[in-house]
């Protein structure tokens, strides 16, 4: 496809790679010279210094031939402004980033827009899933959360150590679930039946709904109850945090920001508002951080989010999540003592890009900091892999096939001698590189 992007900084530079990555053409508009420079040294696309509102630049672009037209830069208006003119120039499919609440009282369509993406909503959602799923570091739902993925760090309470995953699955025979892949310091292993489990590793599980709470309770983990949380920053992403969580458990947030901090307190009901700086101890400390349940750090300073929660991990604090926008951040998150890290751009292009793929795939998610992909497949009539064992089917080694909803919706963990059918949604679990062979047997 061809694909138009409007600015080239965080999300727009990393949502052009994967798009890339994905065989897409791809031609970035950005303003700012040097910014663009950035993106032609290191983006195979072609890259167009000027403004995404200018119908001479949109013309350069080739703004007929395009198939989807997305404005990514921190201008509401402008996103909407370009979106509106690309829509006029017949482009089937429109994205724009929106981060005025006010806007999203209109519905998208008005503005000639197919689908509104507002950065710091999904990083709060992504955070506020994770409170929810105390135990779990990462989580993702497929079909409606018949099917939930689950990242789980393994630690001192779990018993079996060392045991070959085939000897593992005899202990976990009676629960229908599969281990999709390992996170070894930095390192994503796809497992085979002869790998084992080790302290410290982060692993990746697939279950049906009905078994969630059996499957942590199998590697040592409970959801514990939160009622005591302390957020450090409070921009958009903290206050949306907060407004939700102050609905349920006792709430404290810390600004820096003066004027911020005096907004919070206008909007937020329930929560303690503290103007403070979160990375002084003694504040922390006053503040009873080692009596909190839960810790999130989403100010907009990397370096802030870590060092706080380097300090709650000192602390004992029992669970720690931190917001980065360095995507570099993501494969150290063992070494920060950090139990969750979600990176702000990436979940937005995932976003983007589970829009865009929608006709092919019924769901998809990439998991922050681990080089795989999570991708749901409906088979059908010509598909390549029915009718035949999966032991039959030439299947790439760094592909697994995690779990398979039936037509009449029963849950799977396929075997050698599963067969699928047409209407059958299959979990794939692949490292990146691997789609097109996918889509071949699908």
């Amino acid at each position: 496809m061809n694909i138009i992007i409007i600015g080239a900084g965080d999300i727009g530079f990393h949502l052009c790679s994967k798009l890339i990555e994905d065989e897409n053409n791809c031609t970035i508009i950005e303003l700012d010279p040097l910014i663009a420079q950035k993106a032609g040294e290191h983006l195979d696309a072609h890259i167009i210094v000027g403004s995404g509102t200018s119908y001479k630049i949109l013309q350069n672009a080739k703004i007929s031939s395009a198939d989807i037209f997305i404005a990514v830069t921190q201008n509401d208006e402008l996103n909407l402004i370009a979106c509106m003119m690309a829509k006029k120039s017949g482009v089937a499919t429109t994205i724009a980033r929106i981060r005025n609440p006010e806007y999203f009282s209109m519905k998208p369509t008005d503005f000639g827009v197919d689908l509104a993406i507002h950065p710091e909503l999904e990083v709060a959602n992504a955070v506020i899933q994770l409170v929810r799923q105390s135990s779990a570091t990462d989580y993702f739902e497929f079909e409606n959360g018949k099917i939930k993925i689950i990242g789980i760090r393994l630690e001192d309470n779990f018993d079996y150590f060392g045991d070959t995953l085939i000897k593992l699955s005899k202990h976990f025979a009676h629960i229908p679930l599969r281990i999709l892949a390992i996170k070894r310091n930095d390192t994503t292993i796809i497992p085979k039946g002869y790998d084992t489990l080790e302290k410290g590793d982060r692993i990746y599980v697939v279950c049906g709904s009905q078994h969630y709470k059996e499957t942590l309770k199998f590697f040592g983990k409970i959801n514990a109850n939160i009622n005591k949380v302390m957020i450090v920053g409070g921009g958009l992403v903290g206050q949306y945090i907060a407004q939700e969580l102050e609905k349920r458990v006792s709430v404290k947030i810390l600004e820096s920001n003066e004027m911020k901090a005096n907004l919070l307190a206008q909007n937020l009901n329930k929560s303690l508002v503290i103007h403070a700086d979160g990375t002084d101890i003694d504040l922390l400390l006053s503040e009873d951080l080692s009596e909190m349940d839960e810790f999130i750090a989403v100010s907009g300073d990397d370096e802030t989010n870590i060092i706080t929660s380097m300090i709650a991990y000192q602390m004992k604090v029992s669970r720690r999540i931190i917001m980065v926008k360095n995507v570099d951040y993501l494969r150290l998150s063992s070494a920060l003592g950090v139990d969750s890290i979600l990176c702000k751009p990436l979940i937005s292009v995932n976003v983007i890009r589970q829009f865009i793929r929608r006709k092919k795939h019924a769901s998809f998610a990439e998991i922050p900091g681990c080089d795989a992909v999570i991708l749901e497949m409906e088979a059908n009539y010509k598909s390549k892999i029915i009718k035949k064992p999966l032991s039959e089917i030439k299947i790439p080694s760094d592909v697994l096939f995690g779990a398979i909803l039936k037509r009449n919706n029963q849950f799977e963990i396929p075997t050698g001698s599963t067969q699928i059918e047409a209407g059958d949604k299959v979990i794939v679990f692949y490292q990146p590189g691997l789609l097109k062979e996918i889509e071949k047997l699908f």
